[in-house]
Formats: structure tokens, C-alpha cells, sequence
């Protein structure tokens, strides 16, 4: 379980996060919305502890992240696995070797049995027998997806989703929604996703938060979220130019 207490943090004038409280259930996929620039990324950098709180604390599984050291945060990203915007596939490593980094760096196992996880994660989204393949040689979609093989390499308990379905055609995007709604149900994991899409929204979460000026201002089910009275809310999620927004 993930609990977000009361963060804040700045950067210069600033203000990011305004007094952010969370909780994420095991085995429950959170989507947290909000426009760009809101803080939706820096509330992941914080989970994993890559940035520390100006104020408040995450704690994962008991553990306050912003307490630990260099040792005590490796061992809690082992736990994690991240899909990141844009893949963040290195160019010059084949797709194998892409989604093996992991498990070489963190696990003692022969040649063998990395290449026998490979083939079964890549398998696991849909693509199979491409590990010799560079990124140059795959589409935005098949990138999303070899990006998603390493994030489920190491058998993680949380994964964590930055905008998984950005620049992606709409059929692709649905194709990368369901499959992060079959890992959550295939392996059990608890998965945080920050995105603007609320077709994807919609489609992946159990519970969706919006980060508005630094804060949760909503909490609930993709059902609750539609039927919500909040004016700031409906103009998010209908996508309005007109409302308590402002657009710029």
C-alpha cells in the first residue's frame, strides 16, 4: 500500500504540490489526472523517491521514502517498475537487451534463464520473437509495449504509468489499455498511472484522483468522476475550453 501525507513542494516560486493526501490500494490501478504541468510527475518522482518533500511524507509499504538512503531506496525500486512517456528505450541495446537491463543488473541468473524471462514478457504484450530488433526499428506502439516488458521484468509489485498511451493512434492506445488492465489482473499488481486521456482514464482505473492547484480535489470511481457536480471536474474530464478553468 501507497500513503501520500500532506506533500508539498516548490521549486523557486513555484508551488507543485499544495498538501497532497493519497492512498493507493493493493492491487488496485489509480489514475491521477489533472492538465500539464499540474504535478502528476512529480507525484510519481516522489514515490520512488528521485525528489524528496518540501513537507509531508510517502510511505511504501510502511516505509517512509523520504527517510531512506541510497541502499534502502534501491531495494524499494526494485519493487517498482516504470513506463515512462516516450519508452525510454536505449537505442544502441537491442529490444532484448532493452527489457533484460533489469535483470542483469539485479539478479544473478545465467544467459539462459534472462532470455527465457525476455521472451516470456515480451510475450506477455503481445510480441513475440523480436528481441533482436533495435528501437529505430519498431513503431510508437511496439516501443509502449517493449517499455512495458521492462517494467514487468522483475516481477514488480507497483507499477507506475507516465501518460501511456501519448502519441499513440487511438486503436493503439486502447491495445496498450487493455493490456495494462490484463497484467494488473494476470499478476496482481498495484499500478499508479498520471495521464490527461480520459478514454484511457476511464478505461484502466478503479479509482481516479485529479491534482488540481496542487491538491486532490477528486476521489473516485471512473462512475463517480462522470457524475460529479464539481464545475472544475466536469471541465476536465469533457474536455471544455469554457468553465472555472482557465485555458493558457
Amino acid at each position: 500500500m501507497i500513503q501520500i501525507r500532506d506533500l508539498y513542494k516548490s521549486f523557486r516560486k513555484e508551488k507543485v504540490l499544495q498538501g497532497v493526501n493519497l492512498d493507493v490500494k493493493a492491487g488496485e490501478t489509480m489514475v491521477i489526472i489533472g492538465r500539464s504541468g499540474c504535478g502528476k510527475s512529480v507525484l510519481l518522482k516522489h514515490i520512488i523517491g528521485l525528489m524528496k518533500p518540501d513537507e509531508g511524507k510517502v510511505t511504501v509499504d510502511g516505509e517512509d521514502v523520504g527517510t531512506l538512503g541510497t541502499a534502502g531506496l534501491k531495494e524499494l525500486r526494485k519493487r517498482f517498475g516504470m513506463l515512462f512517456q516516450g519508452a525510454a528505450l536505449f537505442d544502441s541495446l537491442t529490444v532484448g537487451e532493452n527489457v533484460a537491463l533489469a535483470l542483469r543488473e539485479h539478479r544473478r541468473m545465467n544467459n539462459g534463464k534472462v532470455d527465457e524471462i525476455v521472451a516470456r514478457k515480451l510475450k506477455m504484450v503481445g510480441l513475440e520473437g523480436i528481441e533482436s530488433k533495435k528501437p529505430a526499428e519498431l513503431s510508437g506502439g511496439m516501443k509502449k509495449r517493449v517499455g512495458l516488458a521492462r517494467a514487468i521484468a522483475m516481477d514488480p509489485q507497483y507499477v507506475l504509468y507516465d501518460e501511456p498511451t501519448t502519441g499513440l493512434d487511438p486503436i493503439m492506445a486502447d491495445k496498450v489499455n487493455e493490456l495494462i488492465r490484463q497484467l494488473q489482473k494476470d499478476l496482481g499488481i498495484t499500478s499508479i498511472a498520471v495521464t490527461h486521456d480520459m478514454q484511457s482514464a476511464y478505461k484502466i482505473a478503479d479509482r481516479i484522483a485529479m491534482l488540481y492547484e496542487g491538491r486532490i480535489i477528486f476521489l473516485g470511481t471512473p462512475q463517480e468522476i462522470q457524475a460529479s457536480s464539481s464545475p472544475i471536474v466536469q471541465q476536465f474530464i469533457r474536455g471544455e475550453s469554457s468553465g472555472p478553468i482557465e485555458a493558457g
